[in-house]
């Protein structure tokens, strides 16, 4: 790693303020064009996988689609998914290898922009400004819990799947998972195998197959340029962003995750939750409704692979459709924690985003950014590492190299502009964030 930069009192160029992998890409991407910048990471470089993921975790995307600029994998499982410390390990030698102006440990408080467009940034060591900001602290900031959770009895257990690590944390009793997203219900199946009583409210979460005629579905989608198609092609694109994502695993070499199969085995399924009341809870009646959503959105990404097999003349084998292996014969409407022996809940909730500290004026009615590819409203202000920013890949290791390559180019092109324009009338390059770029 380069000397570290000081902050308190400097001018950088500019400011990335998040050293995950989306502002070591972009980092990546401006020492390339030997931009002068720095890099504000809050904890260490991985921490959000070091700290917010469970001891099982894996990526459920191959090895093969961790392509970072300048850092693909190149392990010798690209078929595989990276665990947890793998990941980890992939991004400190990311920094090994690139050597960011990196500074660690210390947390942006503050942004707010300047008349003539500099951005003053403070920070828990000191405040300094710069011409341009990338915010690439991603969309996932603070836990979100339901109101329900202040209802249920004191004695019961509750933790964020962001504070989930393994079935030995909790105490003796059977569990209570709420929501079917990703971590949802790989942490039921976590729980399940470790032979523990659990119940499942499930929501409305879409699932696809980990393999299907004879290749990973990601495979087929990533021929088929689905990771490739812009947002700009949809209708609409706010609903578009607010799609959760399928649910399907990469342990143990990576599997569907099927919980009517759960149900069978053993596992209590249930509708959305929707009341509390001590320890008495309420399910909505969607249970069906919710699992045969799942199943028809996975047949119908089988489809699309049968389409496009057939298109372009591709030998592949053929395999039979999934067939239900259970079916909710009725639909428990309510659970009583305590006949049930429940003692923990864990919240697979999701995030809020946290942006309060930027006081920038770039952020729609709901607190979204305003932006196209990551090119903020506000002049001169970034955004990279968001879902859907630009592809179904942004916010992933397969594609939020891509994103940072544009906005570095962005912010080099306005940088050179602004310097032909201060040759040519004076004005100090600093408003380079000012000129519009198209």
């Amino acid at each position: 790693m380069t000397q570290t930069p000081r902050l308190d009192g400097a001018h950088h160029t500019v400011a990335v303020i998040g050293g995950g992998q989306a502002g070591l890409s972009v980092s990546h991407c401006l020492g390339e064009r030997g931009v002068d910048h720095v890099v504000i990471e809050a904890h260490r470089v991985g921490h959000e996988w070091r700290a917010r993921r469970w001891d099982s975790f894996c990526l459920v995307t191959p090895n093969w689609q961790c392509r970072l600029p300048g850092h693909p994998y190149t392990g010798p499982d690209p078929d595989g998914f990276m665990a947890r410390d793998d990941i980890v390990r992939y991004l400190e030698e990311y920094v090994a290898a690139s050597r960011p102006p990196l500074v660690e440990g210390v947390t942006v408080t503050r942004l707010r922009r300047k008349a003539g467009g500099v951005f003053d940034v403070t920070t828990t060591a000191g405040e300094f400004t710069a011409d341009q900001v990338v915010v690439a602290t991603g969309p996932y900031h603070t836990p979100k819990l339901p109101r329900t959770a202040e209802r249920l009895p004191a004695g019961v257990e509750q933790v964020h799947s962001s504070g989930y690590r393994n079935p030995d944390q909790l105490p003796a009793g059977a569990v209570l998972v709420v929501g079917t997203g990703q971590s949802g219900c790989q942490i039921a199946e976590d729980l399940h195998l470790a032979g523990r009583q659990v119940h499942l409210a499930v929501g409305g979460a879409p699932r696809v197959a980990r393999f299907y005629r004879g290749r990973d579905c990601v495979a087929w989608l990533d021929g088929m340029g689905h990771y490739t198609r812009s947002i700009d092609g949809f209708d609409d694109a706010d609903a578009v962003r607010l799609r959760v994502n399928h649910y399907v695993t990469g342990r143990d070499g990576g599997r569907d995750i099927d919980l009517r199969a759960f149900a069978r085995d053993g596992m209590r399924l249930y509708g959305r939750l929707i009341e509390a009341e001590g320890p008495l809870l309420e399910f909505a009646d969607d249970l069906k409704t919710n699992l045969d959503h799942a199943d028809a959105v996975a047949e119908s990404i089988k489809d699309a692979i049968d389409a496009h097999i057939e298109a372009h003349g591709i030998q592949a084998p053929t395999e039979p459709r999934y067939r239900p292996v259970w079916q909710p014969d009725e639909q428990p409407a309510t659970l009583d924690l305590t006949a049930a022996g429940v003692t923990s809940v864990v919240w697979a909730t999701g995030f809020t985003r946290d942006h309060r500290w930027i006081e920038v004026p770039a952020f729609d009615g709901r607190g979204y950014p305003m932006h196209w590819r990551g090119v903020s409203s506000t002049p001169g202000l970034y955004f990279l590492g968001l879902p859907w920013q630009h592809t179904w890949g942004s916010g992933r290791f397969e594609a939020v190299g891509r994103d940072a390559e544009f906005i570095a180019g962005h912010i080099d092109a306005s940088r050179r502009l602004a310097d032909v324009c201060g040759t040519l009338t004076g004005a100090p390059s600093a408003l380079a964030a000012a000129l519009p770029i198209g």
